[in-house]
């Protein structure tokens, strides 16, 4: 099964910049989609940007401008590059995969851990 493993996160003052990334196995890249997710207390999960098979992306408006979705395949890497952070940032960010479909996904799973990511 789809196993994704986040790192990168950290502690950084409004303005700043971090970049996650995310290990990705035991799947097959050509036949899913991937997505960066994000969690502040008291809030439901929302997705913050995903990349089909094709590798078209989307970003939430939240993060537009500011937050860039990207992969490495050779090395099964899910990178989010997060610059100009604000407090309102502040959450676990997850990658997750979904089947394809078309042109778009299916529900996405196989959560990782997390990475904490908290901006002062």
């Amino acid at each position: 099964h789809v196993q994704l493993v986040e790192s990168g996160g950290g502690s950084v003052e409004a303005g700043g910049s971090l970049r996650l990334s995310c290990a990705a196995s035991g799947y097959s890249r050509s036949t899913y989609c991937l997505g960066w997710f994000r969690q502040a207390p008291g809030k439901e999960r929302e997705e913050v940007a995903r990349i089909s098979r094709t590798g078209s992306t989307r970003h939430a408006d939240s993060v537009k401008g500011r937050f860039t979705i990207s992969e490495d395949n050779a090395n099964n890497t899910l990178y989010l590059q997060m610059n100009s952070l604000k407090p309102e940032d502040s959450a676990m960010y997850y990658c997750a995969a979904a089947r394809g479909i078309g042109g778009g996904c299916l529900a996405f799973g196989g959560w990782g851990q997390g990475t904490q990511v908290t901006v002062s």
